[in-house]
């Protein structure tokens, strides 16, 4: 006599538990068995130890900005187990990219700015706080301009409503922080040139504050030429204020922050990835030293 959909036993949630906390145990020591075994050789000798890896945030007085680079931090684990993973933050968070530093010791290490174009915290901030310290640091270059980031782009502006044949009259303003530095401007417009190629419209870079044009402005300008369906790209890879004021300024839609997309663990481990061939190429670069330069 089978059972009435009414007298079905209650699912025994103990149990279910029990067994999810297990398979969480064993991935966990799998994981680090994995680790382990990396770092010895097929004929049982241990491995160098590769280059801790810290990601160099600017920081951020909105509290969303770090849950943003913590959960990005966490996709690049998940994709290197065995890497060492460090946070340090330039200013206005912690830990400071120093304190992070400082608890290295004196071990190699490569810094990935979580920033998107060179200017004065790529080519002087962050290898000067490097110096402070005793850690052998090559500082990577900046994230953009680069084809992954294009690929975030467009998903984050898919999302928020673009469409994938967009038609006539749609144009993109990318909007970003801004900096004195003439070679943040140069990286902008490479950024907004693939991008274009990428979308098939127009893609005009505009800043929230320092350079020119405003993203007000930008907007104004395209809507001028004829343009009645303008869309934000937010360049920028966390939320806060200055993400928030472009969005503000968006007569269509405006996509959402880089944050954790895949694209932007990829890239990290990819500037990552091109500092080690260098080292293992023999261009030792120190933190005493000037950026190496790499695409």
């Amino acid at each position: 006599m089978t059972a009435s959909s009414n007298s079905i036993a209650p699912r025994d949630e103990s149990k279910t538990v029990h067994f999810d906390s297990t398979a969480h145990l064993m991935n966990r020591i799998s994981s680090q068995l994995a680790s382990q075994l990396s770092l010895v050789s097929l004929d049982g000798r241990r491995r160098p130890e590769p280059p801790a890896l810290v990601v160099v945030a600017h920081g951020s007085r909105d509290p969303r900005a770090l849950r943003t680079v913590r959960g990005l931090l966490d996709k690049v684990r998940d994709r290197r187990p065995g890497l060492p993973v460090h946070l340090g933050h330039i200013e206005l968070n912690e830990p400071l990219l120093t304190d992070t530093l400082k608890a290295l010791g004196d071990r190699e290490a490569i810094l990935v700015p979580l920033l998107l174009s060179r200017g004065y915290h790529v080519k002087r901030d962050i290898p000067e706080m490097a110096a402070e310290t005793d850690v052998r640091a090559r500082v990577a270059p900046a994230l953009g301009p680069h084809p992954l980031l294009v690929e975030a782009l467009h998903a984050r502006l898919v999302e928020a409503g673009w469409e994938e044949s967009p038609r006539p009259g749609s144009a993109v303003v990318l909007a970003a922080a801004g900096s004195r530095d003439p070679e943040s401007k140069v990286d902008m417009a490479r950024m907004a040139a693939l991008l274009s190629t990428r979308l098939e419209v127009p893609v005009v870079p505009a800043y929230a504050t320092t350079a020119a044009p405003t993203v007000p402005a930008a907007v104004e300008a395209l809507t001028a030429r004829g343009y009645d369906r303008v869309a934000i790209a937010s360049y920028f890879t966390a939320p806060g204020r200055f993400a928030t004021e472009c969005a503000e300024a968006a007569p269509w839609t405006a996509s959402a922050p880089l944050g954790t997309h895949p694209a932007m663990a990829d890239l990290i481990l990819h500037r990552y990835d091109q500092m080690t061939s260098l080292r293992g190429a023999g261009n030792c670069a120190t933190s005493h030293t000037r950026p190496a330069v790499a695409v």
